[in-house]
């Protein structure tokens, strides 16, 4: 059994890609600042040519990337290597593949979404496919959402969720772009609460105890 994080102290994060890694720059920048206390142990990715993949090496960080096709191998192949690392954490960063996650690690991986699951969602369902989506749709408001990760496309426990606005006149890009800025706040907010020891999961219920 994986053992829970001390509240308090610094939470240990491995980091899973596969494209631009413009969410681990958010985070090493967070980090950087005192914002956000966690250690960042290490990083996979699931492309070897994964711009992330070069950032991670400039950042410092230990880092594997592998071009395997299969989802299940893929994952193997990762845990092999992040395992070592003790994370107490493990969290998808424009992760594109179905994950395995290690033995025990139920509710300690999590992913962001870039709407408001249920909606927009599943396989299928990422980068600018979304946004797309949300524009033809009509809907007024978009968002992301902060979830556990299980076996199934975005169908883990919601953790945290945030709206923005979409307006008439929005293209894709335009709401791409305030989701993002959304996400730049919203995940490093859940590892916050992760590291304070403020989360409590409960079948697919999520508590954040107030403080």
């Amino acid at each position: 059994m994986k053992d829970t994080p001390v509240p308090g102290k610094k939470l240990k994060v491995a980091v899973l890609l596969s494209g631009t890694g413009r969410t681990l720059d958010n985070f090493h920048r967070e980090i950087e600042a005192g914002r956000l206390n966690v250690e960042i142990v290490a990083i996979a990715a699931s492309s070897s040519e994964a711009v992330g993949v070069e950032k991670a090496r400039h950042y410092g960080y230990p880092v594997f990337a592998s071009d395997e096709r299969s989802h299940r191998e893929l994952s193997r192949q990762i845990n092999e290597f992040i395992l070592p690392y003790q994370p107490d954490v493990i969290v998808l960063a424009g992760f594109m593949k179905l994950y395995f996650m290690p033995e025990n690690y139920e509710g300690w991986v999590l992913n962001i979404h870039p709407a408001l699951v249920p909606a927009f969602c599943g396989k299928g369902f990422y980068g600018m496919k979304v946004h797309r989506a949300v524009v033809d749709s009509g809907v007024k408001v978009t968002g992301c959402t902060v979830h556990f990760v299980s076996p199934v496309y975005d169908e883990g426990p919601i953790f945290l969720q945030e709206c923005v606005p979409v307006s008439a006149g929005d293209s894709p890009e335009d709401v791409a772009a305030r989701v993002f800025e959304l996400e730049c706040r919203l995940y490093p907010k859940a590892l916050s609460l992760l590291a304070a020891g403020r989360v409590k999961l409960s079948g697919n219920k999520v508590w954040i105890e107030e403080r």
